[in-house]
């Protein structure tokens, strides 16, 4: 009996895993909040996305050099895992949620986003064949109905005002892309090199898949404002807060929850950006943000509690 199974199996994620759970959604609230602010700024989507992985990667080079060095022969013969991941994390779900933001608004974008969850849950059940228990299913229409609560204020007449256009679309596209992500994030072979090196790696592949069409952009005349100081300074923030920041975060929640409880985190991000409006944009949260975020929590922690009792099971010895 080896010494990993003659352990006793961890009940819940631990405090490593609740505090990730917990900080991932905050750090992608900011980019919500961001991409807001860069619409007001008038700043081009796509090159926005694209100089935010290549202004990451510059930043995460130095550091996760002599990793790609040591493992490059690994990483290339991981390239068919590691493209899509770098075409959807990086590309699929960052750039048509930025053109979105142009055409919607930041209440109907925080409804799609946050309904990821069900995108992986759905994708897990219909393409993995993954069964979705009845205590799961109440658990993440509980944690949806809490999003809800804070997205209509309070008020069940706001949902039915909600007006689905052209820019929801494409935010749907990207939430998909996302559910797709967190998903294949397990699903597929990943190399066994350093965080650093991986997470590098998908960031120089989102940056050759975003290069093309931030041309195309460009040449239809939405070129980036070069003497605007905003440009560089919402561009350093994408780079390290919601890039490194939250993608670093939520790859080891994937590598410690699994991808249907991290994707769970994604109900916490309305909330989070709710908060942050508040010092930002003079939003103060309201009794009813209260009322979702309690409802959010219980829907996570029902979800959830299947699996670790699964989990539990499976990890004790016969």
């Amino acid at each position: 009996m080896s010494l990993a199974a003659a352990a006793p199996a961890r009940s819940g994620l631990g405090l490593s895993g609740t505090a990730m759970l917990f900080a991932a959604p905050a750090l992608f609230a900011s980019n919500m909040v961001a991409a807001r602010w860069a619409h007001d700024a008038n700043l081009p989507p796509v090159f926005l996305a694209f100089g935010r992985w290549l202004i990451a990667l510059l930043i995460l080079l130095p550091l996760a050099a002599p990793a790609l060095r040591a493992h490059r022969k690994t990483l290339w013969r991981a390239l068919p895992s590691l493209a899509p991941l770098a075409v959807l994390g990086m590309g699929v779900a960052v750039a048509p949620q930025y053109i979105g933001a142009q055409n919607t608004s930041a209440t109907n974008i925080a409804l799609i986003f946050s309904c990821s969850p069900i995108l992986v849950a759905l994708l897990e059940a219909i393409i993995w064949r993954k069964p979705l228990s009845a205590l799961r299913g109440a658990g993440l229409a509980l944690a949806l109905g809490g999003v809800l609560v804070v997205l209509a204020r309070g008020d069940a007449q706001t949902l039915a005002r909600l007006d689905f256009g052209q820019g929801d679309l494409w935010v749907l596209l990207a939430a998909t892309g996302w559910a797709f992500y967190t998903v294949l994030q397990k699903r597929l072979s990943l190399p066994a090199v350093p965080d650093s090196a991986r997470l590098a790696a998908m960031m120089l592949g989102g940056v050759l898949a975003l290069a093309p069409f931030a041309a195309i952009e460009a040449a239809a005349g939405a070129t980036p404002p070069w003497g605007d100081p905003r440009l560089a300074a919402m561009l350093l923030f994408l780079a390290v807060v919601p890039s490194l920041g939250a993608y670093y975060v939520y790859g080891r929640l994937i590598s410690q929850a699994g991808p249907a409880t991290a994707g769970l985190s994604m109900f916490l991000v309305p909330v989070y950006a709710a908060l942050l409006a508040w010092p930002l944009l003079g939003e103060a949260p309201q009794l009813f943000h209260a009322y979702g975020f309690v409802m959010i929590l219980l829907g996570v922690k029902l979800a959830s509690s299947r699996m670790r009792a699964a989990a539990a099971t499976a990890a004790a010895p016969a």
